[in-house]
């Protein structure tokens, strides 16, 4: 009877030992088993992340539960955003088995940040550069810049900005925003030749009228943001631009207008992991005497992309499109042939003093980090026929950060564009 007993009590025993592993090992594996359905992100105010990292969070969708991974997700997110801390929930899911992820972002009460939101060299049109140094206090958000620019307008502007932002003015959906901006202008030798050369503008509507080149232009500019919905926001304002001429003597213009604008974005997630994205961006400019404006006019700015992600492999398509009635500022008219729009050719060649009309589309497909491309479309006045240009070209891009040689489609020659820096 002794073995025997001494025999059960040391199985026994064993037994008591064993059962603390049994159970870690089962309240590990029970995890695996949950399927994530939805990944959220909550804190104040808008969240911006980089693709790399939004990219990282969407392929949680579908895939198992993976502490391990939570953590260090936000532990990145906390990195990018400059956080105080980043947690993650887990909620329960829609259907049996599955989850929700929350990653909760809990700002500092004073965040200070600077940054190079844009850096771009064109071959044909030269630099582009904008510097930043950004404040954030609770809902309030500032911001001062330097900006020289040759790519976006007729001109090259350079100067300073500031603009400040209030979030959640008495609602999570309302903001109020206001920009200031002051710059100089420098014009290009092609665009002073043709207006030397008495090239009537479309915008010139009344006899006797001209559109004057300015050297200085100041812009004072109110808005307020409404979120309609998760995915619709509209924004509308006021700007008073204050146009001091070339020529000394010349007349001081203003170039007042109200301003509308209406953007959209949705996100699809299908069964197989792939992401189909759709956004699109309506502009509308008015000059009126109601805010004592010299400029009379209205424009219209249409802006839509749509694509597809799946995998490393990325396929989007861009069209954009405008059209101005009235007599408007040099700084309303439409460019194309610059590092979005018709990429290699040169927006001075294209219309040296821009346009009134503009449609453009640009097909891009990329595989990590190679992308090719294919642009099409025209920059024109209204009195004059359409001139349909196209152009190809590939490069390496890494989130924001792209090189890229861009070749202009025409008889005889082909004179490729370099493009290279960032932009956000």
């Amino acid at each position: 009877m002794l073995p025997l007993r001494a025999g059960l009590c040391l199985f026994s025993a064993s037994l008591a030992m064993a059962a603390p592993q049994v159970t870690q090992v089962a309240a590990v594996n029970v995890n695996t088993r949950y399927t994530i359905e939805d990944v959220q992100i909550t804190g104040d105010g808008d969240v911006k992340l980089s693709r790399g990292l939004r990219q990282a969070l969407s392929s949680l969708n579908g895939s198992r539960l993976d502490f391990a991974l939570l953590e260090d997700l936000a532990e990145r997110i906390r990195a990018e955003l400059h956080a105080k801390a980043v947690t993650h929930r887990i909620l329960r899911g829609t259907i049996a088995d599955h989850v929700k992820v929350v990653f909760e972002i809990t700002r500092r009460s004073v965040e200070l940040d600077l940054s190079v939101p844009r850096f771009l060299y064109h071959s044909k049109q030269g630099w582009t550069g904008q510097g930043e140094a950004a404040m954030r206090i609770a809902r309030h958000r500032a911001a001062i810049g330097v900006l020289s620019d040759n790519d976006e307008l007729v001109e090259r502007s350079t100067g300073i900005y500031a603009r400040y932002e209030r979030r959640q003015l008495g609602s999570n959906r309302l903001a109020a925003r206001f920009l200031y901006e002051g710059y100089r202008a420098r014009w290009n030798p092609a665009t002073l030749e043709t207006l030397t050369d008495g090239m009537r503008l479309e915008s010139l509507v009344r006899p006797g009228e001209s559109v004057a080149r300015y050297r200085t232009r100041q812009n004072f500019e109110p808005e307020i943001a409404v979120a309609l919905t998760r995915r619709l926001t509209w924004a509308g304002g006021l700007s008073f631009q204050r146009l001091e001429p070339q020529e000394r003597a010349g007349p001081v213009e203003a170039a007042n207008s109200v301003k509308m604008t209406l953007r959209y974005d949705r996100l699809w997630e299908g069964s197989g992991g792939e992401q189909v994205f759709v956004g699109g961006m309506y502009g509308l400019r008015t000059g009126t005497d109601l805010l004592g404006s010299d400029y009379r006019y209205t424009r219209h700015r249409l802006d839509g992309q749509a694509g597809i992600l799946a995998g490393r492999h990325r396929a989007a398509i861009r069209v954009q499109a405008g059209a101005i009635g009235g007599r408007a500022p040099f700084f309303e008219r439409f460019v194309a042939g610059n590092s979005h729009t018709l990429r290699g050719w040169n927006r001075f060649d294209l219309a040296p003093a821009g346009g009134t009309r503009l449609l453009t589309q640009s097909l891009e497909y990329r595989y990590r980090w190679v992308f090719v491309f294919y642009d099409a479309g025209a920059v024109w006045n209204r009195s004059q026929p359409a001139t349909v240009r196209h152009s190809l070209g590939g490069g390496l891009r890494k989130d924001n950060l792209f090189l890229a040689l861009a070749f202009p489609v025409r008889e005889g020659r082909a004179e490729p564009v370099l493009m290279a820096g960032m932009n956000f």
